[in-house]
């Protein structure tokens, strides 16, 4: 927890003026609640006893300084809640920007194994709870604090005898306020999980929601989300129980408070022990030091709400991306295309089984190098150990010599280009999509990386051609059409090295054949590893391997393996 909350103090760090005078302002207007019931007091007493210096004229300048003293609360309290607010906003931001930053970094395992809702959830509402936090709390304790230690003061001043009365029953509140924080903490922590659940649910309903109607199977997806729903539900209901104790009974003890006053200040005025205007003054300020308790009670509802989220936060924090690059790691220059495999194997994690083993491949410059097999043999396992997607186990893989962990990861993946059967567009123009495969591209660029794939006459005859909103993930675009753009994007890039995961599988014949031919000229003396399933696209490859889960069973030209008459031939006989 000690770590937790120094990394939590330091996102004050940027805004530590602004910090400061919100602390400045919390401390005046709480001294500006503590001087009023004085100058009740003093008021009522002098009059009380007569005093004729304390005419109408006095009475309206200690009104006018009263005045004076709620504008300038006025202002201070302004400040708190707008300066303070946008110094939360500006917090919120940076650990927005941060938690996505550290997003980025973590490699595919991370998120083979995450729901993208949950996800969501660290980044949306943990951080507008934490954020919550990190304004109010610390002007929520300053006031509560000053507001007590000053009331306590000034209680003291006037009857040790009431004051004792008053705080009888602080410890025994304190202790039932400790024992209910735990299990609010706790309670807390699950509704995070929950909604974090039901973020999950709803993000992959709303993805496959085409997949849902077509199968007309919105009851079932009703009945999945009324599991999560219910569990939040639970959760909610749990927490409520808890704040709902915490609440009721810290309200009850202030009232416990105030009824002790009420019966000890009735004995002593009775026995001529405390003046009239004592015990008006006495009650003023017991609302004085009872509405900072109130403000502890709202903070320790915030603090567990907020920690609790900044708890999830951190979880993510922590997790150290497994592929990154190593000390010294020099950048991947002048690529030729040489790929070689050294005995390489690779499982997902310690207790998987292997899915490559001891492979041994070598890929010259400008080859084109088709990968079969049936499905799970590590096809595209293997591919995606070139750019480091995941490392492997064991062995290496070097591309022009190099081992690719001693490249950095930006150069790395900056000569690779990765088509693959499930395309993904962002949402956007079609322009933007393409210009993703070279962020400083020209529009010229653009068009002519589209040429290349086949793209443009498509994308002209669209309403506004190369600024058409495609919808989320190309919804409004055809599979071929979807296809086309990824190539352009890849053409735009212009890498050395290309690998095709089953590109053109979910195509038809017509919208294969086009998509095909931009592959063709894209692979165009570029090193090329196509992963396909249609082995009629594969017959002029350079080298085709065969691979199963024992590694790599056959090698050769597309004649040469049907000769053999071994896997391939048998693979190609269902095509």
């Amino acid at each position: 927890m000690k770590e937790n909350l120094k990394k939590m103090a330091s996102f004050y760090k940027p805004y530590m003026g602004t910090f400061m005078l919100d602390m400045f302002f919390a401390f005046v207007a709480s001294g500006i609640a503590l001087v009023i019931p004085l100058t009740v007091r003093s008021i009522t007493s002098d009059l009380s006893k007569g005093n004729k210096s304390m005419n109408a004229e006095k009475i309206y300048m200690i009104g006018a300084i009263l005045v004076v003293l709620v504008f300038i609360q006025l202002f201070a309290n302004y400040y708190i809640s707008n300066f303070g607010h946008v110094m939360g906003a500006k917090i919120e931001y940076d650990m927005r920007a941060e938690i996505f930053n550290h997003y980025q970094k973590l490699s595919f395992s991370f998120y083979d194994d995450q729901k993208i809702g949950q996800l969501m959830s660290r980044i949306t509402n943990d951080l507008f709870d934490i954020t919550e936090l990190l304004h109010h709390g610390p002007e929520n304790i300053a006031i509560s604090f000053i507001k007590i230690i000053g009331a306590f003061i000034i209680l003291t001043s006037i009857s040790l005898k009431l004051t004792i009365a008053a705080f009888v029953l602080v410890p025994i509140m304190f202790i039932y306020a400790f024992i209910l924080n735990k299990k609010m903490k706790r309670a807390f922590k699950k509704n995070r999980v929950e909604i974090a659940e039901v973020n999950a649910r709803i993000e992959d309903n709303l993805s496959g929601i085409r997949v849902v109607k077509s199968y007309a199977n919105e009851d079932i997806e009703n009945e999945k989300f009324k599991i999560g729903n219910d569990g939040f539900l639970r959760a909610k209901k749990e927490s409520y129980k808890y704040m709902g104790l915490y609440h009721s009974g810290l309200t009850a003890f202030t009232m416990l408070i105030n009824i002790c006053v009420i019966v000890v200040g009735g004995v002593l005025m009775s026995n001529h022990k405390l003046a009239v205007a004592d015990f008006v003054a006495f009650l003023l300020y017991i609302n004085v030091f009872t509405d900072p308790i109130k403000t502890l009670i709202d903070f320790t509802e915030q603090f567990q709400n907020g920690y609790s989220g900044f708890e999830r936060f951190m979880e993510i924090l922590n997790i150290e991306p497994d592929i990154q690059d190593k000390e010294g790691a020099v950048e991947l220059e002048n690529v030729k295309g040489d790929i070689e495999f050294n005995d390489v194997s690779f499982k997902y994690n310690d207790n998987a089984h292997r899915v490559l083993r001891h492979i041994d491949l070598k890929i010259p410059q400008g080859q084109y190098l088709a990968i079969v097999g049936s499905s799970g043999g590590g096809k595209t396992t293997l591919c995606s150990l070139i750019p480091r997607f995941y490392e492997v186990t064991k062995g290496n893989i070097k591309i022009d010599g190099k081992d690719v962990r001693d490249v950095t990861l930006q150069s790395l993946r900056d000569n690779i280009g990765l088509v693959q059967q499930d395309v993904y567009l962002f949402s956007g123009t079609i322009f933007d999509n393409i210009k993703y495969g070279k962020p400083d591209a020209t529009y010229e660029e653009v068009v002519e990386a589209a040429k290349n794939a086949n793209a443009h006459d498509f994308i002209m005859s669209l309403p506004d051609g190369y600024n058409t909103d495609i919808g989320q993930r190309g919804v409004k675009l055809s599979g071929g059409q979807k296809q086309r753009l990824s190539i352009a994007r890849v053409f735009l890039k212009n890498p050395p090295i290309l690998i095709f995961d089953e590109a053109t599988s979910a195509l038809d014949n017509e919208s294969e054949s086009i998509v095909k031919e931009s592959l063709e000229k894209l692979a165009k003396n570029r090193t090329t590893l196509v992963i396909a399933h249609r082995l009629s696209t594969i017959k002029n490859a350079d080298k085709i391997i065969v691979l199963t889960e024992n590694g790599i069973e056959e090698t050769g030209t597309h004649e040469e393996l049907l000769a053999k008459n071994g896997i391939y031939k048998e693979l190609y006989s269902y095509t």
